[in-house]
């Protein structure tokens, strides 16, 4: 096994032993046990705990920003594409993100650090959409609106019927248009 399959491995590891333990059980030994190597091995690849989790978000953040990057550049139309494709990236994230929720959460629970290289992602997502083309108002109630759709699904708080979400993001996308 190269190189990047350990480390892919090893950051799977991490996201199970969260989902299945929760965030305070996510140690280095749990990890190691998980993917199967040696604490030595674990700690080759990530020399602890932060670095562990500091790929984990680094992971999800560059593959959401490349999801955001593609559908913005697929989009034809001139103005609202970033709105758009940061909505849309969202919304397909919320289907089978829990990887980018258990991250963003083992950052966030352990160090709060650990999340600057997202917000320094949002800050680019959130500069595209307000030179999108449209009224960067109404982008940005949409960017804060979808992040609030997406929050409230992570947290199990105020979650809406699937209905409701659906007509939600489709009126989203008719403020875009």
């Amino acid at each position: 096994m190269n190189s990047n399959s350990k480390r892919s491995l090893i950051l799977a590891a991490a996201s199970t032993v969260v989902k299945q333990n929760g965030i305070e059980k996510l140690t280095l030994e749990a990890v190691a046990a998980e993917a199967g190597v040696s604490k030595g091995g674990l700690l080759h690849h990530f020399p602890n705990k932060d670095a562990l989790i500091q790929s984990m978000v680094s992971g999800i953040t560059s593959d959401f920003a490349a999801d955001v990057q593609k559908r913005a550049d697929q989009d034809t139309r001139i103005q609202g594409k970033w709105s758009r494709a940061y909505l849309q990236s969202t919304v397909d994230a919320d289907k089978d993100g829990q990887d980018m929720n258990v991250a963003l959460n083992a950052a966030l629970f352990t160090n709060g650090v650990l999340l600057d290289e997202l917000r320094e992602q949002y800050s680019v997502w959130q500069q595209n959409i307000e030179n999108d083309g449209i009224d960067p108002v109404m982008s940005s109630i949409v960017r804060l609106a979808v992040d609030g759709l997406w929050l409230s699904e992570v947290f199990g708080i105020g979650e809406i019927g699937d209905e409701m979400r659906g007509k939600v993001i489709h009126k989203l996308l008719e403020m875009i248009d």
